[in-house]
């Protein structure tokens, strides 16, 4: 995950589910059989990262100290 400074002090980030088969072929081919991943991203938009499993976004979010939610 970037280690950004935040816009205004705002620590909260947006996890969403990206369906592998949305992704640019270097991303998919490194999928590896998964069908769908989970982005995190800052308030301004930009992904900060991509990861495999919803547990792992939240854990990765919590651990540079941002608030994480769950965008549906």
């Amino acid at each position: 995950m970037h280690d950004m400074t935040t816009h205004g002090g705002d620590r909260t980030v947006y996890v969403k589910t990206i369906a592998v088969s949305d992704l640019p072929r270097e991303v998919r081919d490194q999928a590896e059989g998964l069908e769908q991943l989970y982005s995190v991203h800052d308030a301004q938009g930009q992904q900060l990262a991509l990861v495999g499993d919803r547990k792992l976004a939240f854990h990765l979010a919590r651990e540079h100290d941002y608030a994480p939610v769950m965008v549906h």
